[in-house]
């Protein structure tokens, strides 16, 4: 044991989801609308959108958390982006106008490279893209 603890998302470790059949993730995550994700005490609302070369993952609430959910889906999409050939993955956090703000997640956000941006359609969001 190297003393890291494990997060599991929606009971699944990291290495579980990314040996799990394209297609079975797939019909799971790519649905064309946001869907829920539970991991540890966090509940993140989010979609994930694919183009022939860029993964979006847009995040647009977080509740609960602090046991690494964030660090931990940022491993497992860019791994599964890189596996998949995609040029790159582009992060979109919907946590500028929250009713009630994080203050921990905009330090984290900003400490991992976050900016706040004007996204096309979707207006100002913290914003971070991932050239491979």
């Amino acid at each position: 044991m190297t003393g890291k603890r494990r997060v599991d998302i929606e009971g699944y470790s990291t290495d579980e989801i990314l040996n799990m059949e394209a297609s079975e993730l797939e019909a799971f995550v790519f649905v064309g609308e946001s869907l829920i994700i539970k991991s540890g005490t966090a509940e993140i609302l989010g979609e994930f959108r694919k183009t022939e070369t860029i993964l979006t993952v847009e995040l647009a609430h977080i509740d609960g958390g602090g046991e690494g959910i964030l660090p931990t889906l940022s491993l497992l999409v860019q791994r599964y982006a890189k596996n998949h050939g995609f040029a790159s993955v582009e992060w979109v956090v919907h946590a500028i106008n929250c009713a009630n703000p994080n203050p921990k997640l905009k330090r984290v956000l900003e400490k991992r490279g976050f900016v706040i941006k004007e996204v096309g359609g979707i207006g100002n969001a913290y914003y971070k893209r991932i050239e491979f």
